[in-house]
């Protein structure tokens, strides 16, 4: 028997068919970075009085099971959790062993998945069953590897156990989407003077809290959807300054290339603040822009992936 380390940890995923029941198959085996997920279950002091100064025993409180996943922002293996936030993508074909998929927000109801974080060296295999996606983000920079953090809820967790739930599991070739190879349009067009970017994007989740023995969530309804984010450009001209004070919204475009493949996240609709330019020493003046995105004639914020994957 061995002791658990992140670098032998592995992470198996799969679409549920019943929320909250863990299936017996279709799992796919994920790269991740790192993950945050697993059930919790706090005690409650005693507040009872009359039996001396020994304390009685605690009581368990309610089971919370939220938490996140950072993951990298790979073409093949993404697709897992855009389905989980976004809901099935609308699937098709681009060329030989290439195809496209469209995912776009306000899909309702949404799927839920199971996840298990295995540690073979122990061996203990944990899966965590009814889980929603509910909050994305991704930074933006000029270098360095891209990543992404999923904000996710789940039921419950099982016990651990000796072996794995997931069975022989798919695994996808990873191809990560390199920071260098970042592009942002405004209104169609490539803009050269932002020096990094935040994208946020919520289904504002509902915990159904009911009253139950086993003391989980009894599930966690998708609310009004939300994208925001922030851009940082040098004050080199007047262009952004000149959209947000019209007060009219902008086409937000964040696109990654890796080859054949791509990922591409619209907002269609955008609304950019009025921003000061503070002088803070002899360096560049820079002007940060918290953008909210709003609903328009089509979803409010989709994502198109392309990739080696027929179908997520």
């Amino acid at each position: 028997m061995g002791r658990a380390r992140g670098a032998t940890a592995q992470m198996l995923a799969s679409i549920e068919t019943t929320y909250g029941t863990p299936p017996g198959s279709g799992f796919l085996k994920l790269p991740f970075i790192s993950s945050q997920l697993g059930a919790e279950q706090p005690l409650i002091d005693s507040d009872l009085l009359g039996l001396g100064r020994a304390p009685a025993d605690p009581t368990y409180d309610v089971v919370t099971n939220d938490g996140d996943v950072v993951v990298p922002l790979d073409a093949n293996n993404l697709g897992y959790w855009l389905r989980l936030l976004l809901g099935t993508a609308v699937d098709s074909t681009v060329s030989a062993n290439v195809y496209q998929h469209v995912f776009s927000s306000g899909a309702d109801p949404l799927p839920s998945g199971s996840i298990e974080i295995g540690h073979p060296s122990v061996p203990s295999f944990q899966t965590s069953y009814g889980v929603r996606a509910n909050t994305l983000r991704i930074a933006m920079q000029r270098s360095g590897n891209t990543s992404a953090t999923i904000g996710l809820i789940a039921k419950g967790e099982t016990a651990p156990a000796s072996a794995s739930n997931g069975g022989t599991a798919t695994v996808q070739p990873t191809t990560r989407f390199a920071a260098a190879t970042g592009a942002i349009r405004i209104d169609g067009v490539q803009v050269g003077e932002i020096v990094s970017a935040d994208i946020s994007f919520s289904n504002a989740l509902e915990k159904i809290e009911t009253i139950r023995p086993d003391g989980e969530i009894a599930d966690a309804d998708p609310g009004m959807p939300m994208a925001n984010g922030s851009l940082t450009a040098k004050f080199s001209d007047n262009a952004l300054f000149n959209k947000a004070t019209a007060k009219t919204p902008v086409s937000l475009e964040f696109a990654w290339t890796a080859g054949a493949y791509s990922l591409k996240i619209v907002i269609a609709r955008a609304f950019l603040p009025k921003v000061k330019r503070p002088i803070t020493g002899p360096g560049g003046v820079q002007q940060d822009f918290n953008f909210q995105g709003a609903t328009g004639a089509g979803a409010m914020f989709v994502a198109t992936l392309v990739n080696a994957v027929a179908a997520h």
